[in-house]
């Protein structure tokens, strides 16, 4: 009994802690998913005509759109990006660290910092436009294009996330036992061989983790189309984060927002589970 108290005693701070934040706020989050509510008086249950109504508006299938658009775009991107970061990391012998916290910078730095900076490094009149139409006499309309704004900022947030998931890979490699690699040399294995054989299938874990980051990210992205974009042009660059506080927020409606929110959080997490049916599998290291 006195274990007992003791690890309630322990355990009780934290119980609490999450009752208050996460218990309180998603049991409220349901109840305004079934309600309409203006942020004054009671919240007046209406069932499910929040999301028979967010199933039949025409932007959120335009997000739904974007948001797939963009996964087209980031993940093959930073997937690439990260193995290749990897990859040199394993290579490097010396200031192995150095390079390792020169990557991460990009990750530990301000959204809304970067987000002014690229915005106005590719602006039409910023510096590389002026590069560009002095060297080749083009300019490239990243932002006032609506695919190359999505692309745009496909990129930018390559460059944040492409050293932290590169470490995350880089810790998957390190963990494979180098008389593997010894053996196939013996077996007159090439490098690419070995790479394809052994790196890419025991890496698996590393890489699982690395899609599901990305998947969570692309339906949690907000800063850097809020800051750079708005949503715009057309709406191609509006996202379901950016849809959420805007309807919550600027358009007074918390309980079509909260509808949207659990839509979000289900899609994710459906395509989380796809995407680790497709890829996961079971590795033995030893």
């Amino acid at each position: 009994m006195r274990e007992a108290l003791l690890g309630w005693q322990f355990s009780g701070v934290y119980l609490v802690y999450a009752a208050i934040f996460w218990g309180y706020p998603f049991v409220w989050l349901l109840i305004l998913a079934f309600s309409r509510w203006r942020f004054f008086g009671k919240p007046k249950p209406i069932g499910f005509d929040n999301f028979v109504r967010l199933f039949q508006d025409p932007i959120f299938w335009r997000i739904f759109w974007n948001t797939m658009n963009f996964m087209a775009y980031f993940i093959p991107m930073v997937v690439l990006g990260a193995f290749l970061f990897a990859l040199a990391l394993s290579k490097v012998k010396y200031f192995r660290t150095f390079f390792t916290l020169s990557f991460l910078v990009a990750n530990v730095s301000s959204g809304v910092a970067y987000s002014i900076l690229f915005s106005n490094l590719f602006s039409e009149t910023g510096p590389v436009n002026s590069f560009l139409y002095k060297t080749f006499g083009v300019t490239i309309p990243w932002f006032s294009d609506p695919q190359l704004a999505l692309l745009s900022i496909a990129i930018i947030v390559t460059w944040k996330f492409i050293g932290y998931y590169g470490l995350i890979l880089f810790a998957g490699m390190q963990a494979i036992p180098k008389s593997l690699y010894e053996a196939a040399e013996l077996d007159g294995a090439s490098k690419w061989t070995q790479f394809w054989r052994i790196t890419v299938p025991l890496v698996n874990p590393a890489l699982t983790t690395v899609l599901v980051f990305a998947i969570n990210l692309t339906f949690g992205i907000f800063t850097e189309p809020y800051m750079i974009t708005g949503g715009g042009p057309m709406r191609r660059t509006l996202t379901f984060l950016l849809h959420i506080y805007t309807t919550a927020f600027q358009r007074m409606n918390p309980s079509y927002a909260a509808t949207l929110a659990i839509v979000t959080g289900a899609l994710s997490y459906g395509c989380v589970i796809l995407v680790r049916k497709l890829v996961e599998r079971e590795v033995h290291l030893t």
